[in-house]
């Protein structure tokens, strides 16, 4: 049920459960759930749906490991761009490019922060030579990860 603050959802224990398990693997199936809440695979469909229509689950999906099919280089990109006012632009720009995988609008240095995921570091020179040439973009800043260290949803 939605909050009568308009804050958020409410999530009781059932729905963190639903959710946790969802969360280790999407393709679980509603009876594993069923069985493992204490509701039935009905009140499971049910309760997925209502999160669903709240917008608390956005999107059932499977993670690529980006590694195993070449992408060993992940890139942090930090986009200084002429203007502000530029950023809905140079975002519609960045979509067109494959391997940038998340696009945040930032305060302090940078205006925009960029995850990419490079084959090796021509591949990321490539990448940044094409980001430099955008319209608006006036330089980059760029760190390797050497290692991700944690990788998670938000637990609820």
């Amino acid at each position: 049920m939605k909050n009568a603050t308009n804050i958020g959802y409410l999530l009781d224990a059932i729905d963190k459960k639903i959710i946790h398990m969802l969360m280790d693997n999407a393709k679980t199936s509603l009876a594993h759930i069923a069985k493992n809440v204490g509701i039935s695979t009905t009140a499971v469909h049910q309760r997925i749906k209502k999160l669903e229509q709240a917008g608390v689950i956005e999107n059932s999906i499977s993670f690529l490991n980006a590694r195993k099919i070449g992408y060993k280089v992940v890139a942090y990109i930090g986009v200084f761009l002429e203007q502000p006012n530029q950023y809905p632009d140079v975002v519609k720009a960045l979509k067109e490019v494959n391997e940038v995988v998340e696009a945040h609008y930032t305060t302090g240095n940078y205006t925009v922060f960029l995850k990419v995921l490079c084959k090796d570091n021509d591949h990321l020179m490539e990448i940044l030579n094409k980001l430099q040439k955008l319209k608006g973009v006036t330089r980059t800043e760029t760190f390797i990860s050497l290692e991700q260290s944690i990788g998670r949803q938000l637990k609820v």
